[in-house]
């Protein structure tokens, strides 16, 4: 016998703040369990939500950059991922000469090595520093030229300073109509027990960040139109969409 969908219990009542609440409470207990180190893409520990990379595939498809900047490189899962996506849209023939630059300034020479020898390992430009090193700044700033639809994911160091400089050397490549993601902003709502020994923490997180740099920046938006359908997300109010020209 099929289920009568229509006829099954639906609450209307469920806020969208409830479902926020759960979400944190979820994720919270995820973190406890190192949930994000059981997945691998291509091979390469990703270190991702699931949701978020349906996320990213969205934003992708929307922006069809051909440049991306990410700072953060780990074990080197999320380049392999972003460089799969830029394949499949320069195989659509929506992009030309795609490339992701990552940063990172504790690139281990194991995960280098495993960079070096991926597949994709082509479309991939690494740099070794401090994300926010004038020297690198400028040299990835030199691969910003007119011919560049840029996108940048911040995902390093995750205190307030630190994301906040990001954001001030990086967003203003980001191209008009592109985003600039910043990850893990709900450490502002993790219990200090499960952050540890990390300099971050509520009061000194990305968000915090994000935020300072809205209230002074009318070049970008907050676009929350991904975490109303995801829900579960690292990028919880961190998805900064570019309106204007700077």
């Amino acid at each position: 016998m099929k289920d009568n969908l229509s006829n099954m219990p639906f609450s209307s009542s469920i806020t969208e703040e409830q479902i926020v609440e759960e979400s944190r409470r979820f994720q919270n207990m995820m973190i406890e369990k190192n949930y994000t180190y059981n997945f691998s893409w291509l091979g390469r520990p990703i270190m991702q939500l699931p949701q978020d990379l349906y996320l990213l595939q969205e934003v992708f498809w929307s922006v069809k950059p051909n440049l991306v900047i990410e700072t953060g490189i780990a074990h080197g899962g999320s380049l392999i991922y972003m460089a799969s996506l830029l394949s499949v849209l320069e195989s659509c023939n929506v992009i030309e000469d795609p490339i992701i630059v990552g940063i990172d300034i504790d690139f281990r020479e194991h995960n280098r090595k495993a960079l070096e020898e991926h597949p994709l390992n082509q479309k991939i430009l690494t740099f070794q520093g401090s994300s926010v090193d004038p020297k690198i700044v400028s040299q990835v700033k030199d691969l910003c030229d007119s011919n560049r639809r840029v996108l940048v994911i911040l995902d390093s160091n995750h205190t307030k300073d630190h994301v906040y400089q990001e954001l001030l050397n990086y967003a203003p490549l980001v191209s008009v109509g592109s985003y600039c993601l910043v990850a893990d902003t709900g450490i502002e709502f993790t219990p200090h027990h499960l952050i540890g020994n990390r300099p971050w923490g509520p009061g000194n997180s990305p968000l915090n960040a994000v935020n300072q740099f809205l209230e002074k920046n009318t070049h970008f938006e907050m676009d929350n139109q991904f975490q109303r359908k995801l829900w579960i997300t690292a990028y919880f109010n961190g998805v900064l969409k570019r309106v204007e020209k700077g």
